[in-house]
């Protein structure tokens, strides 16, 4: 069975560890995500950068994320720096896909090691889309 957007997302990581490769670790977050950018448009993919996704209560937009990158309209990917991938990272990238019609994403950590986590969230299963029961405030719409 093949996984849902499976070769755009191979090469997305392909070219996160060519990135990595060549920068290695303790750069910002945006000279990161600014080259891996440069990469995937020299696969030839169509990236967008810093795109803004509602966040809406009793269909009101309330707030907006910001997407790192999204590539060829499909794929998000969040860069993040650090010694590793935390919860909130996740949260953050799970919240992206929930408020949003997008169903893959990469989280990307350029760490001691580079590393990455692949998130699926297909629409069929946003049937209410809310924001995750942990949060101190009462859930809300996205």
């Amino acid at each position: 069975m093949a996984l849902l957007l499976e070769q755009l997302t191979r090469t997305s990581i392909g070219r996160f560890y060519k990135v990595y490769n060549r920068l290695g670790y303790g750069l910002l977050e945006g000279g990161y995500t600014g080259a891996i950018e440069i990469e995937l448009r020299k696969a030839g993919l169509h990236v967008d950068r810093e795109v803004p996704i509602s966040v809406q209560y009793d269909g009101e937009v309330v707030g907006t994320y910001r997407i790192d990158l999204l590539v060829e309209k499909q794929l998000i990917i969040e860069v993040k720096t650090g010694p590793a991938i935390l919860e909130v990272h996740e949260r953050q990238v799970r919240n992206y896909l929930k408020c949003s019609d997008l169903e893959v994403a990469l989280l990307l950590l350029f760490g001691p090691a580079p590393k990455f986590r692949r998130f699926i969230h297909t629409n069929d299963r946003k049937h209410e889309r809310m924001v995750p029961d942990s949060w101190p405030f009462p859930s809300s719409p996205c």
